[in-house]
């Protein structure tokens, strides 16, 4: 025992100096992305570059889905959930993601894209937004289940990808309920005592929005992304089209000009400049953190098909494309057909293709499933056909892109659409080997 004193003196001792810089690095690792902390400057929320690389947090146990070949996804917006039309409580709910699961297998489809915070809300249990009013009528409900740990749960069950997709910005718009939970920003935000946050949200039309020119807000964004790469196996975070609502200055106007002011005798950017500053720091500030929490975690974003249009929205898509460090994936919606007069199909998408050259940044398209059969959209240029949706499949495939996207799930099984989807599903089965 005298002999093995010393040695088992040595481990003990070993073992303890291992235990405190294991709790060194664990209690200097939490400090927030520079490019969205609520400390950042008005001058250095403009920085037009994305965050550097964190270390690596200890990750969370995995569970992710990894998808052989294309993928062939669908969005399952809000109103597929909707409780108020699917029936009330957690046994209805669940009965219907159920058998949207069991289609979308037998479509062929292998990812679902599913609205987890349409509106600044939440289909989780959330510490930092209020339940959605989807499922009880009344937002900060609580629905007594967690809807999102089944939602992904299910789909993983079925060899499927689930995207948790989130509007950063909107918190509320026409055909919405009118009144806000107690506890949902913008209600704290505007009704306490701080004159200072008013403008932290944004009153415009007949909607409400985030701001996203302040960091606190940026912030805000990011901490309820983290939230649920944190606590939930999702394969990604969605973000679509809505950034900045109007391209009006009156939408940010305190804050352009206390930006300006802040500028003194240099040269201030320009109104849409700036709004992209703001985009691209909120973008890379989502992307940094969901790589530091689990970097096998997705980060994509489905802006418009129309480049010139996501520019005047803040989306700069082309830095998106071109640079690491903003997204894993880019899905533009291509919502018109071949014969469209001014975007016609095949132009925009080799558009995007030549854009999109980040390495490690993949190209999806996004298809309008909602136009199939229709007499009118795009001056009658679906009217009559049967085949717009396959060919624009092929023609993608043709151009090396690495999946589509379906909108939406509400479509994919009409009157109006049922030919086209037929044809689309029989590609996609095809495909899929089932």
């Amino acid at each position: 025992m005298k002999k093995l004193a010393p040695t088992l003196l040595a481990i003990l001792l070993l073992a303890g100096a291992v235990l405190a810089v294991h709790f060194f690095q664990k209690n200097s690792s939490s400090e927030k992305p520079a490019a969205s902390g609520a400390s950042q400057t008005a001058s250095d929320q403009l920085v037009n570059t994305p965050a550097g690389e964190e270390s690596q947090a200890e990750q969370p146990p995995g569970g992710q889905i990894v998808l052989e070949g294309e993928m062939r996804a669908v969005w399952v917006p809000y109103l597929s959930l909707d409780q108020s039309k699917i029936g009330q409580g957690q046994e209805a709910f669940q009965k219907a993601f159920d058998e949207i699961v069991s289609q979308a297998k037998e479509y062929g489809l292998n990812t679902l894209i599913v609205h987890v915070r349409p509106f600044g809300d939440a289909m989780y249990p959330s510490e930092i937004y209020p339940w959605s009013h989807l499922l009880t009528g009344t937002q900060g409900g609580d629905p007594g289940f967690d809807p999102l740990e089944y939602m992904v749960r299910k789909t993983h069950e079925a060899g499927m990808q689930f995207h948790a997709w989130l509007n950063p910005l909107r918190i509320q718009s026409k055909g919405t309920p009118s009144i806000l939970a107690p506890d949902h920003l913008y209600t704290q935000w505007r009704e306490d005592s701080d004159p200072n946050n008013d403008d932290w949200v944004v009153d415009w039309e007949e909607g409400k929005y985030f701001n996203p020119a302040y960091p606190e807000v940026r912030e805000k964004i990011i901490e309820g992304i983290r939230e649920i790469v944190e606590n939930y196996p999702v394969d990604a975070i969605h973000f679509d089209d809505y950034f900045y609502p109007t391209s009006d200055g009156a939408f940010d106007e305190k804050a352009y000009q206390a930006y300006t002011e802040s500028v003194g005798e240099g040269v201030p950017l320009t109104l849409p400049q700036w709004r992209i500053a703001n985009i691209n720091t909120l973008v890379s500030g989502v992307y940094s953190a969901i790589k530091s929490i689990n970097p096998q975690v997705q980060f994509g974003i489905s802006p418009q098909g129309n480049i010139t249009n996501d520019l005047n929205m803040g989306a700069d898509v082309e830095t998106w494309a071109s640079q690491k460090g903003y997204v894993d994936y880019l899905c533009p919606q291509i919502y018109v057909n071949f014969d469209h007069p001014l975007l016609p199909f095949n132009q925009t998408a080799d558009q995007w293709r030549q854009m999109t050259t980040a390495e490690g940044v993949k190209l999806y398209i996004g298809l309008a499933v909602y136009k199939a059969g229709s007499e009118d959209a795009d001056s009658g240029t679906w009217n009559g056909k049967t085949d717009i949706l396959q060919r624009e499949i092929e023609y993608s495939r043709s151009l090396g892109c690495d999946g589509i996207m379906l909108y939406s799930w509400d479509y994919m099984d009409t009157s109006q659409t049922q030919e086209e989807v037929a044809n689309v599903i029989k590609i996609f089965q095809e495909g899929s080997g089932n």
